[in-house]
């Protein structure tokens, strides 16, 4: 088989093929065989008539015009290998000669993956959330612990949020009780909205003895009437934390210390929050490396991402036990909303994807044969597979070369992360030891006194 490929306008690339007619009367026995164990030939087995009986039977073209349909996509895939296209999309192939006999030239055009250019790349500014731990969301966190053990006192106050009150309440519409609208010495939590939030509006402030008549809408939307309130106010009960002293600590966490104890919540919140602005910093570089590429995205690599996305999101949803249709009517979102927003998502990741190409381009920045390795390690790990096996599956679909490139490109993604500029909501810069990931002050301490145990071992060995 000969091929040359020549550039086209639109991104395109016309690849003219040829194949011998000794190499093409292989495809055509082929055919035969595979023609033979569909059809019936009275005196043979299926899939053993040979191919000369087929060819009185049937005559010459079916067999070539089934070789035709199997072996042009082959020689096709063939010379996209030799010749390192990168086809995004299907091609438009044209048999130019051997549809009847003789040797078999062809042309397929196809669009490719276009290379873009990224000025200014090495001076990337990304904005992300900076990760810290404020005294009072760990003031926070220690109120919810403590209100496992909270207690309740009468107070001879007004009611407010969060406070408990013990009331008659009657709920009617049109005179009617309503089923669940009313009970006696029911103690209800102010703010909490399990009613109605006129409920919560007409509690705050009240007090033990006040009788309250007001009107409420119905939750249900597609009732038009009122409801009828009338609540008698007979208790006002404020929630009573135990002190948040080195005693309770003690009791309640696996801390001997109060001190010890928030300053454990604030390691792991923060541990957290550095995971998340690590995500953001990878996020925000990206988005600001596709505002280089000017380059509008092809539509066939949008229409790949889209679609990998809905098929992403649509699995997520199943897991949930919800169908799209469900969740787009929970996040009161449209079709053509979603749609949207799917394409500019999907825009982004393309322009992305060129952009980190371009990056590795510049950079020479390549995929080694021990980062294959060490790809493909991961890989068996996570599917529980021989690595082995992994790569020969990898080698059969042809995919060892899109491993190389997500590997490739995510080196380009890392190198650039270590340069880019790291700034916080106000634009002050984010040293990025901030993002540094570091173990817990027990755990680093349990390490540090197995490295002194080991010292003092080899200092008695010698």
């Amino acid at each position: 088989m000969k091929t040359t490929v020549s550039p086209l306008e639109g991104n395109k690339v016309r690849l003219s093929v040829e194949v011998d007619e000794d190499e093409f009367d292989k495809a055509i026995s082929d055919a035969y065989r595979k023609i033979a164990r569909e059809v019936r030939i009275p005196g043979f087995r299926p899939g053993k008539a040979p191919r000369k009986v087929l060819e009185r039977r049937l005559g010459s073209q079916v067999g070539r015009e089934q070789a035709l349909s199997d072996a042009l996509p082959e020689y096709y895939a063939q010379a996209l290998v030799e010749h390192d296209v990168d086809a995004i999309d299907s091609p438009d192939i044209d048999i130019t000669s051997g549809q009847e006999d003789g040797p078999v030239f062809f042309d397929a055009v196809v669009e490719v993956r276009p290379e873009v250019q990224v000025p200014g790349y090495g001076g990337l500014r990304a904005e992300i959330t900076r990760p810290t731990v404020s005294d009072e969301e760990v003031d926070a966190q220690v109120d919810r612990m403590r209100q496992v053990q909270s207690t309740f006192a009468d107070v001879d106050r007004a009611a407010r949020d969060e406070d408990a009150v013990v009331i008659d309440v009657s709920g009617t519409l049109d005179g009617e009780p309503q089923a669940g609208l009313s009970a006696d010495d029911y103690s209800y939590t102010v703010g909490s909205g399990m009613i109605t939030p006129e409920v919560d509006e007409q509690l705050r402030g009240s007090k033990a003895g006040d009788i309250l008549e007001f009107d409420a809408e119905h939750p249900d939307p597609e009732e038009e009437r009122d409801l009828r309130f009338r609540v008698l106010v007979k208790q006002v009960r404020e929630r009573v934390l135990p002190d948040a002293d080195d005693e309770w600590a003690a009791e309640n966490s696996e801390f001997e210390t109060i001190d010890e104890l928030r300053q454990s919540i604030r390691d792991r919140a923060l541990v957290v929050r550095q995971a998340q602005a690590q995500a953001q910093l990878r996020q925000a570089t990206g988005e600001a490396l596709a505002k280089l590429v000017e380059n509008e995205p092809p539509e066939p690599l949008v229409s790949h991402e889209m679609q990998h996305r809905a098929q992403d999101l649509a699995l997520r949803l199943q897991a949930q036990g919800l169908d799209p249709e469900q969740w787009l009517a929970a996040s009161g979102t449209t079709n053509e909303q979603f749609t949207s927003e799917l394409k500019e998502a999907a825009q982004i990741a393309v322009k992305v994807d060129l952009a980190l190409r371009a990056v590795a381009d510049a950079e020479d920045i390549e995929c080694t044969d021990d980062d294959l390795e060490e790809e493909l390690t991961r890989v068996s790990e996570r599917v529980g597979e021989n690595v082995d096996r992994v790569r020969r599956e990898f080698e059969r679909g042809g995919q060892l070369a899109a491993v190389r490139s997500d590997v490739r490109k995510r080196k380009a993604l890392d190198w650039l992360l270590e340069r880019v500029e790291i700034v916080d909501e106000d634009g002050q810069p984010i040293d990025r030891v901030e993002l540094e990931i570091r173990p817990a002050p027990d755990e680093s301490q349990d390490e540090s006194d197995d490295d002194d145990t080991n010292e003092k071992t080899e200092s008695d060995a010698e």
